[in-house]
């Protein structure tokens, strides 16, 4: 998605968010990631100035203090970015790689089920299809990547085979690299 995103030519528009479209982003953020109940006003604090940043691909980013915290793509599910899982990680549902797969995660390449099956990968949770995950890699503390499951976690280790997870988004990648400026 962000392979060749450049934040100072892709941005259509820049808004601040009203207070009620905020606290509706708030509560779908929410539902969507339960475990950040205990830090969402540390994330998205009621009183801060939030931005909603569009653009081009149907890209839309929200932004709070110039740091990108969360993007959604069309009017779909919001996406924590990476430096936001690095603060909170224990706040979203993860996967484990093993060691084998950190160079190619790394370049963009999405993550096959024998990547999340073998000897070093974990995956402790049961997850359904469609769920955004951070992705984690053996022996390394901070996620490398946001990725969407393609198919269930039990359905993954029972196929062992295909995409497991799609990489979105991943380290040093455009978007990582990019710094919203006012």
């Amino acid at each position: 998605m962000f392979k060749k995103f450049n934040i100072k030519e892709d941005i259509a528009t820049r808004s601040l968010v009203k207070s009620s479209v905020q606290r509706n982003i708030r509560s779908k953020i929410l539902d969507q990631y339960n475990k950040l109940e205990t830090v969402i006003d540390e994330v998205l604090p009621k009183k801060s100035s939030l931005y909603l940043v569009k653009c081009h691909e149907h890209i839309n980013l929200l932004t709070v203090n110039n740091e990108i915290l969360f993007f959604q793509h069309f009017d779909g599910l919001y996406y924590p970015t990476l430096r936001l899982l690095h603060k909170y990680p224990d706040a979203f549902p993860k996967v484990q790689v093993d060691k084998g797969a950190i160079k190619k995660i790394l370049s963009g390449a999405n993550i096959m089920c024998p990547g999340l099956t073998s000897k070093g990968a974990r995956m402790n949770e049961d997850l359904p299809a469609n769920t955004i995950v951070g992705v984690f890699a053996e022996g390394k503390e901070h996620a490398l990547a946001i990725g969407l499951t393609k198919m269930s976690t039990e359905d993954i280790k029972n196929i062992n085979k295909d995409i497991g997870v799609e990489n979105i988004h991943y380290l040093n990648d455009p978007l990582w690299k990019s710094n919203i400026e006012t």
